[in-house]
């Protein structure tokens, strides 16, 4: 049987990209056509791009792709790329002489793991991006790959996982992939609630960070969106202890594929629920998939 993946949801590609040298990489997620986006931001060290715009009150209600990078604030030149991309192929808002796409982003922090850093005036990132956009498609492989290449999760190697659910209430599906870079450790079972916290990691603020995204088909609203996000982030604190930390940017974007708009209710407040506990789920189960668990 076919696993479930983030992809699931009809409209949606990711496409990664890295480098073995550098130890690090890029993972970028491009819609079909444009979606309602929003974002939750947790963790004390966050670097994050074009999140403002995100926000339900902002004039955007349409974006056009999302990227999560290595490479902490280097890798938010990864945006750049796919936003060049993207217009390229006449892909954004017609405004100007050309599109203008807008691609949110996030970076986890992998500088300090080993690869050689040494790129001069060039970072990788913008290259990275376009291979990734290049590559992108329905596959969904977890592990060290894209964003996650490089990444290390408490004490054990971090990486990308990702998984979905259909609602039996309503038939729409959510899902979540998430790139797993966490100060705390990640656990098959439930975190324990009296032990010792373990502090596996050099305690340096912006240093670590789980990035990714929850997706469903639903005809969201985009203060929805917003809360579908943060519903998603108790994923995180049901597998990581700890989580949302000084040292982490713990950041996590909601996509809405299906049609609504400021001026519509969206779904009703009890749908919205459920999708976002079973957002909560795909996203614990994302995470230990990234890891191997």
């Amino acid at each position: 049987m076919k696993e479930d993946r983030f992809t699931d949801i009809p409209g949606l590609k990711v496409g990664h990209a890295h480098d073995a040298a550098v130890r690090t990489g890029v993972s970028v997620i491009l819609p079909d056509r444009p979606v309602t986006m929003a974002v939750d931001v947790r963790g004390g060290g966050p670097g994050t791009r074009e999140t403002d715009a995100l926000a339900p009150h902002t004039l955007v209600e349409r974006f056009h792709g999302l990227v999560l990078s290595g490479g902490s604030a280097f890798g938010l030149g990864a945006a750049d790329a796919v936003t060049a991309w993207l217009s390229h192929r006449g892909v954004g808002l017609p405004v100007g002489g050309r599109p203008v796409p807008v691609v949110p982003a996030a970076i986890l922090f992998d500088l300090s793991n080993g690869g050689n850093k040494d790129w001069g005036m060039t970072p990788p990132y913008h290259r990275l991006a376009l291979e990734a956009c290049a590559a992108a498609g329905t596959d969904c492989p977890h592990g060290p790959v894209g964003a996650g290449y490089g990444a290390r999760a408490g004490s054990r190697p971090g990486g990308i996982g990702t998984a979905s659910i259909q609602c039996e209430r309503t038939g729409w599906r959510v899902a979540a992939l998430i790139a797993v870079n966490s100060f705390g450790e990640v656990y098959a079972g439930e975190p324990p609630l009296d032990a010792p916290v373990a502090l596996p990691k050099a305690a340096i603020a912006g240093t670590n960070t789980t990035i990714g995204a929850v997706a469903t088909d639903a005809p969201l609203t985009k203060a929805q969106t917003q809360k579908l996000a943060q519903m998603a982030q108790d994923g995180l604190a049901r597998v990581i202890r700890p989580i949302h930390t000084p040292f982490d940017g713990d950041t996590l974007f909601a996509l809405a594929t299906g049609e609504a708009d400021r001026d519509t209710a969206g779904v009703q407040p009890l749908d919205l629920a459920v999708l976002g506990t079973l957002a909560a789920d795909c996203v614990a189960r994302a995470v230990r998939r990234g890891v191997g668990l």
